[in-house]
């Protein structure tokens, strides 16, 4: 007889703190196999080579570009990426980081604009062993975040609900650049 029965962090070993934990072992599988393209596929030195609309970039500048993420948290998903294939931060050139910033910049003013995003997370994942999905070529996600804005459909559904589609946001985003 198959017995099942609900664990509770707090039933766990470790050090009680005031978190409930979710947890989520289906992620390993990414984490554990990486899904590291070889660098010849790298998608990030594909994309700029294709029009915007099918690689959904919003926005090309002289030394990085923004693209909407195609695996997004939230709607709005925004990665911003130097045009060279570099691993991580300290590789970037003094021209590329101050690209990268006033893009970042940009895309929270037309975010909050667009789509009226309250807050943000902002941030790069540099190596496979920290979760970079793409850890060869450096990239930095910026998450519109709003009010009660998270739902447990990716951890019981695995599934993440996203009220617009892709091609539409990245529309709105591209045409909001230059205006904001």
């Amino acid at each position: 007889m198959d017995e099942r029965r609900m664990e509770f962090s707090s039933d766990l070993p470790g050090v009680p703190n005031a978190f409930q934990h979710l947890w989520t072992p289906h992620r390993m599988v990414y984490i554990q196999n990486g899904q590291q393209p070889p660098e010849h596929e790298c998608p990030f030195c594909l994309a700029p080579e294709k029009a915007d609309e099918e690689t959904l970039i919003v926005h090309r500048g002289v030394h990085a570009y923004a693209l909407l993420n195609l695996f997004p948290y939230n709607s709005g998903h925004l990665l911003v990426c130097p045009y060279r294939h570099i691993a991580t931060y300290d590789q970037a050139t003094p021209e590329e980081i101050a690209e990268i910033g006033s893009i970042t910049q940009q895309a929270m003013r037309v975010l909050a604009k667009v789509s009226k995003a309250q807050g943000f997370n902002i941030g790069m994942n540099q190596g496979e062993l920290a979760g970079a999905g793409i850890a060869g070529h450096l990239h930095q996600h910026i998450v519109p975040r709003w009010l009660h804005d998270s739902n447990f459909f990716p951890i019981i559904a695995e599934t993440k609900a996203l009220p617009r589609l892709l091609g539409e946001v990245r529309n709105d985003i591209a045409s909001a650049w230059d205006t904001v």
